[in-house]
């Protein structure tokens, strides 16, 4: 390992360029070229991650030597993938440092905080009893928070909640560096007092730990204190920092969270949900059926506890199991080594800047988290996640360009329009970057882009 100059203190170490190449032969597909024989450089990890090889024969391995149906049957194969199914579960709760029962397989993100926010819901109309409706109940009057700054997938199933409960929706604005702009979070006097976004009303405060536009992080332990300082419930999206940077969500202070495989080295079709185990014993069921249930009648059912009675039907077994793998793949090169790589990235790819005619949304510099952001102080306070402008070409065109230079960028509105619209622009593309993305691959995609406002003349 060696010491990186950007962000000082627990990002100092990154891997040595060796360790880079052994990273980078660990992924199968990065050796393949696109458009007539170019290299590929794929700068699009924040959509979608490559897969390791060790994640691929995970999966092939288990179809392969125990596929069966999980949580059933006496035979051997039956006892192996039940063994292995709930192995991963071990495997992901040691990446976010929570307990293995904290841990609740989802075929998404998207889908886990529709489980949240349906199962608030649920025990609104008094499903899971009395005390799950004193819990969790929401109604006229009350108040969601969310931000400015959100991903569709966490802001759509809160409005629809409003919608149906009768709540109000609120959030946090976004100042024009792309951060979280929290003067108003607890009130002018941090008396909780009408005027504050959390309040005596705020039940739920749902936000992202890291923007998948701006690649700002957000004071994930502060929002948190406020919200149980309200016995308000917290529920983060960390899908654009489990992947990247140490995460423990205990320490975090949040009580659920969600993160997604396909972003975190892993396969498509799994996610994981976390709540605390009290939460989550209390929290209905949304999806009913067969493997989440103790003792059923004609009559009546009872659920299994947690996590089981959230995970209905059959599972998706080899894609947990190559989650798994992931997990551990992250952790044995150590989430601190990623994110001091990962911040190096950041701050080349924000010389980008420098180019004329290329505007960046977001924060323009990688710093480190301070003191007051403990868990996290030390850390990288943005991500290698940048989104931006070219004066006179529309983000499609730019993605056009760059493709055909074998350079794999996303484009669009990232599913972030009123973020956005904050900046009064239509659409970004943004270039993203992961653990196996090299220096050498952002120069040659800073150097790409500065061709491209003089390919359609708009110099």
């Amino acid at each position: 390992m060696t010491t990186t100059d950007v962000g000082a203190g627990r990002t100092g170490r990154t891997f040595t360029p060796a360790e880079l190449v052994a990273v980078r032969a660990d992924f199968p597909l990065l050796g393949r070229t696109v458009r007539d024989g170019k290299r590929l450089i794929y700068l699009d990890s924040a959509a979608t991650s490559q897969k390791p090889q060790v994640v691929l024969d995970t999966e092939v391995d288990f179809y392969e030597q125990r596929n069966a149906a999980v949580h059933r049957g006496a035979h051997a194969l039956a006892e192996e993938a039940t063994e292995a199914f709930e192995h991963a579960r071990q495997q992901v709760a040691a990446l976010v440092g929570t307990d293995v029962g904290e841990i609740v397989w989802t075929p998404g993100a998207t889908m886990g905080i529709n489980l949240v926010a349906t199962g608030i819901q649920n025990a609104t109309l008094g499903r899971g009893g009395p005390a799950a409706a004193e819990r969790f109940r929401i109604g006229p009057g009350d108040e969601i928070l969310v931000t400015e700054a959100e991903h569709h997938s966490n802001l759509v199933p809160w409005q629809e909640l409003a919608a149906r409960t009768g709540a109000t929706l609120r959030w946090i604005p976004v100042g024009d560096d792309g951060r979280l702009d929290l003067a108003g979070l607890e009130g002018a006097d941090g008396g909780r007092g009408d005027a504050a976004l959390i309040n005596e009303r705020t039940k739920v405060v749902a936000f992202a730990h890291v923007s998948n536009v701006t690649g700002a992080v957000a004071p994930v332990a502060r929002i948190a204190a406020a919200a149980r300082a309200v016995g308000a419930l917290t529920v983060l999206d960390a899908c654009q920092s489990v992947p990247h940077r140490p995460v423990d969500l205990h320490a975090l202070g949040v009580d659920f969270a969600v993160f997604s495989a396909h972003k975190t080295l892993g396969p498509t079709g799994v996610g994981a949900l976390y709540g605390r185990r009290e939460l989550l014993e209390a929290l209905p069921p949304v999806t009913t059926g067969g493997s989440m249930v103790e003792v059923v009648t004609m009559e009546a059912t009872t659920f299994a506890p947690p996590p089981l009675k959230f995970e209905a039907g059959t599972q998706m077994v080899a894609q947990a199991v190559g989650f798994g793998a992931a997990a551990d793949y992250l952790r044995e090169l150590g989430m601190e080594a990623v994110a001091a790589h990962e911040a190096e990235l950041a701050a080349e790819l924000l010389r980008i800047a420098e180019i004329p005619g290329v505007r960046v949304i977001g924060p323009a510099s990688v710093g480190t988290l301070g003191e007051e952001a403990a868990p996290e102080a030390g850390l990288p306070d943005r991500v290698a996640a940048v989104s931006f402008v070219v004066d006179g070409v529309h983000a499609h065109d730019v993605g056009q360009v760059l493709d055909d230079a074998g350079i794999a960028v996303r484009v669009g509105h990232h599913c972030a329009q009123p973020l956005h619209r904050r900046f009064g622009i239509a659409a970004t593309a943004r270039a993203s970057a992961s653990v196996y993305t090299t220096l050498d691959e952002v120069k040659a995609f800073r150097e790409a882009l500065a061709g491209v406002r003089a390919f359609f003349g708009a110099e």
